[in-house]
């Protein structure tokens, strides 16, 4: 029997979102009802609002999420009732050409739930990234679900579920990151930030954050970066170039996603470096540079995708190691909030006062 629950929707592209009734259908062959614990204000739920993905409106936004499985469809048997579960955009099939090839990190046909959640007038949602998380409960594919450590935090942890894992699987899966590398991070927003984290993780010997606002560089100190450069204030290629003996770093992600900080990124890596773009452009943005110099620097100029990563594969993990108190997963939260401040929250987030709000449900 279908249900009804508060979630935060999109009506119109740039209208504030509201909080409203949304139904919840029985979960269907493959699919599971969660009841969201946490879930993250992250910059692409924003997009959603602004008609940046698509305009498939109304949406019901929120996907860094964390909860309790409460039903399960026919068929389903990676999760159970009562597990603790980290939602992910990226359920792997098992069947495409990337997943038979052993590359499902690549998996090019992911799943979500069949059956739509809708208003109570019958208007379909489009669920953010598959998920639609800001909601007390939410439908989603049951490869959508990672069974993690019970007794985590769920604010914490459900932070994984994009852009935390976007970033430091940015560094250690894409940019194969190393104990003797070094490491430069455009853009030191909760991506950048969680790329340095990774770097650190590993044990990168030198890792440098590259932003304009000193306020995130010192966040990025504390979560492992070992120099900062204010790019307001010196040109950051000839900072990192000076930072590692006039080489350039092995490996520097751009994690803002504009032409602009692409080409530091790829004047600021050493020869046969490599360039990791994880910021994600818009339609609009153009590259214009001379072919000579992608010949005569070699290396490898690469995109990262979720963090290259497989839930099942890297979320136990890496709960495992906030856990122990190795991977200081707590920082990226900085407030916690309700349901009905989602909207507030993204003006915060314009304002760069947060790493991440998170709605606590």
């Amino acid at each position: 029997m279908s249900q009804q629950v508060r979630g935060v929707i999109a009506r119109s592209k740039g209208a504030p979102v509201e909080v409203t009734d949304i139904v919840i259908p029985d979960p269907g062959p493959g699919e599971v009802v969660v009841a969201v614990a946490a879930c993250g204000v992250c910059h692409t739920d924003l997009t959603y609002r602004e008609g940046g993905i698509n305009d498939e409106f109304p949406f019901l936004l929120g996907h860094e999420a964390a909860g309790i499985v409460e039903s399960i469809g026919a068929g389903v048997d990676s999760v159970a009732v009562g597990d603790f579960v980290v939602l992910n955009w990226r359920a792997v099939c098992g069947q495409c050409r990337a997943c038979k090839r052993g590359r499902p990190h690549l998996c090019f046909s992911t799943f979500n739930a069949t059956q739509k959640m809708t208003l109570t007038d019958g208007t379909e949602l489009s669920p953010a990234l598959g998920i639609g998380a800001f909601a007390e409960k939410t439908l989603v594919h049951a490869g959508q679900c990672t069974k993690v450590d019970p007794t985590a935090d769920p604010a914490v942890v459900g932070l994984l579920g994009c852009g935390v894992m976007a970033g430091l699987g940015a560094a250690v899966n894409t940019g194969g990151v190393g104990r003797d590398d070094t490491v430069a991070v455009i853009g030191c927003g909760g991506v950048g930030d969680a790329a340095i984290m990774g770097a650190a993780l590993v044990g990168a010997r030198k890792i440098i954050a590259v932003d304009r606002d000193e306020k995130k560089l010192e966040w990025a100190k504390e979560l492992g970066a070992t120099h900062t450069v204010n790019a307001a204030k010196s040109d950051a290629v000839e900072a990192v170039q000076e930072l590692t003996d006039g080489f350039g770093a092995d490996v520097v992600i751009d994690a803002v996603g504009r032409p602009e900080t692409w080409k530091q990124a790829f004047y600021a890596r050493d020869l046969a470096g490599t360039v990791v773009l994880v910021g994600v452009p818009t339609p609009d943005m153009k590259l214009e540079m001379p072919l000579l110099d992608f010949f005569s620097h070699g290396g490898s100029l690469k995109s990262s995708w979720y963090g290259d990563c497989l839930p099942e594969r890297d979320f136990p993990t890496l709960v495992e190691l906030y856990q122990q108190g190795r991977l200081p997963l707590e920082k990226f939260v900085t407030e916690r909030i309700k349901i009905d401040e989602v909207e507030a929250a993204f003006h915060t987030m314009h304002g760069g006062n947060v790493l991440r709000s998170v709605v606590v449900l």
